[in-house]
């Protein structure tokens, strides 16, 4: 997910990954929040095994993406930038 949007404002682009790791505490938190959301109950071990329960969901992935992408635009303000990423062997659209 981290190569198919960023975040640009103030006539800067910055990568979604970028953007995620100088998130505050408290954004953090928030964050975490709406995406655990999503997620509801999911009984997972750890984080590899909560990447490919989301990975193999269509409906997951659309939701974690979807409170990304919420936040992105609404809690920072940001706008979203889509472009052309190497996804699983191929270069695509996304």
């Amino acid at each position: 997910m981290g190569g198919l949007v960023g975040w640009a404002t103030a006539g800067q682009f910055k990568p979604l990954p970028q953007v995620l790791t100088e998130l505050t505490p408290s954004q953090q938190r928030k964050l975490y929040g709406d995406v655990m959301a999503v997620l509801g109950n999911l009984d997972w071990m750890d984080g590899a095994q909560l990447v490919a329960m989301v990975m193999d969901n269509t409906s997951l992935q659309q939701g974690v993406m979807a409170a990304l992408l919420k936040y992105v635009t609404k809690d920072l303000k940001g706008k979203v930038r889509y472009g052309k990423v190497k996804c699983r062997e191929q270069i695509v659209k996304c």
